[in-house]
């Protein structure tokens, strides 16, 4: 299990930027508080009392989540005897919610999910309470290791990972017939078949000017990184030989096969059905594993009737991105990860709630509709659904996340990727870009 170390001065340092109530000023206080009741079983045992939980969702109640709701409070009613709360925060409110609640013991949810690159700087201002006595129990070594990094301090583990996410390519059999281009083989060939397309006014590549999420694949694929770790303190690397030969091979494909407006952010499903971007439509675009709900051609109609994509195996395809090499290129790894409060009163019950996360029976539950479970064991039953599922965990496996940093979530907030990465898709210099970006960076990334 790989992990960062990071020293004491780290956490001090994070703890003035979020979570100023989360210091370690206060173990006494929560070890007081959390401190499990128990009451005498039948035969004479020591047991938990039960303990009414709530736990957080970040985004929107679906279908979906409700049906996992209703299992999680139904197992726990059954094993504790306690009644589980679940409560939906949107993603846009995610960081300010738990900076205010996570430190306050009235208030703190139990269990909380959490982003995945927001959960180092939770974990390294003590929000979340150890857990690394139920690694083992709650999957240990199969579940996602860049998940459990990004939840880890030295070798305590902290938060683990929920459910995965994962980019690679989705394109149009059809544009690439039309053009002659055949699938990619390494990263250059994207840029150079999807520039063909362009040159032939038939489609171009749709990533936009901001997406660094997709984008920072050129960087990883080129062996660069955002920030690296050395001694007692992370630093901004995207001045180094391969990052900046990442971005410029990105710049590359934005100048000559893009077809997304500098300020796009992120995934425009649209691109690649029938809309048009700059005139041309997009013959492939990165998008995540749950794309394939939005992809493909405008033939079918919504609730209010307007048109709908409907997935046409004739039309539609999908492939991992490929390396530089040839093979799978690292992407950037979407998803959550789900911790216990160190504020929580309720330490026992929320402990047993984890249990039931990671038992087979939810993990099963979650595979079978269509989430990428956190214990990779599950990912057969994952990718037997849909071919692209297969596809999903190949990336997965190359995936890589965002420095688990204290001060990444500032960094995040701020918007420093999408101004970095716009910087470039507008033309600019990526040697001096880099060096400024660089410096912005470790302005705020040790906290």
């Amino acid at each position: 299990m790989k992990k960062m170390t990071r020293g004491i001065a780290a956490f001090a340092a994070a703890s003035a930027v979020v979570l100023a109530g989360c210091s370690s000023s206060d173990d006494a206080e929560t070890e007081e508080s959390t401190a499990p009741e128990t009451s005498e079983s039948a035969g004479g045992e020591a047991t938990a009392a039960a303990q009414d939980l709530t736990m957080w969702w970040m985004g929107q109640e679906d279908d979906t989540t409700a049906a996992y709701r209703e299992f999680l409070e139904g197992k726990y009613a059954e094993v504790n005897g306690g009644a589980l709360s679940v409560e939906y925060v949107g993603w846009g409110d995610a960081i300010s919610a738990l900076t205010t609640a996570l430190p306050d013991s009235a208030n703190t949810p139990d269990v909380t999910e959490v982003g995945n690159t927001q959960a180092a700087t939770f974990t390294t201002v003590g929000a979340f309470l150890d857990i690394t006595d139920m690694y083992e129990d709650l999957g240990g070594d199969n579940l996602l290791q860049g998940f459990v990094e990004a939840g880890s301090v030295g070798d305590s583990v902290y938060a683990v990972p929920y459910y995965f996410g994962s980019r690679f390519a989705w394109y149009r059999k059809d544009l690439y017939e039309q053009g002659g281009v055949e699938v990619p083989t390494t990263l250059e060939e994207v840029t150079t078949a999807h520039a063909s397309l362009k040159d032939q006014d038939i489609a171009g590549f749709y990533i936009g000017g901001q997406d660094w999420r997709n984008g920072i694949s050129w960087i990883f694929a080129n062996g660069g990184d955002i920030a690296t770790y050395e001694g007692s303190e992370w630093s901004a690397a995207l001045s180094s030989a391969e990052s900046i030969a990442g971005m410029e091979q990105w710049q590359e494909l934005f100048e000559t096969a893009g077809v997304a407006q500098v300020t796009d952010t992120d995934e425009l499903f649209n691109a690649i059905n029938d809309d048009s971007l700059q005139g041309l439509p997009a013959a492939a675009q990165m998008a995540p594993n749950w794309a394939a709900c939005c992809i493909g051609p405008l033939t079918g109609e919504d609730d209010e009737g307007n048109p709908a994509p409907v997935w046409d195996d004739a039309v539609n395809g999908f492939y991992a991105l490929p390396g530089v090499d040839g093979g799978v290129a690292p992407v950037f790894a979407g998803g959550s990860n789900i911790a216990i409060s160190a504020a929580s009163q309720n330490v026992d019950g929320a402990k047993q709630l984890m249990e039931i996360i990671f038992s087979d029976e939810y993990q099963t539950l979650l595979a079978e509709s269509g989430w990428g479970p956190a214990n990779t064991e599950f990912g057969d039953i994952y990718a037997g659904l849909a071919p692209q599922n297969q596809v999903a965990l190949d990336t997965a496996e190359a995936a890589k996340l965002t420095p688990a940093a204290p001060g990444w979530a500032a960094i995040e907030e701020q918007q420093i990727m999408e101004q970095f990465f716009q910087a470039v898709a507008e033309g600019g210099d990526v040697t001096a870009l880099a060096a400024e970006y660089d410096e912005k960076i470790n302005q705020l990334i040790n906290g």
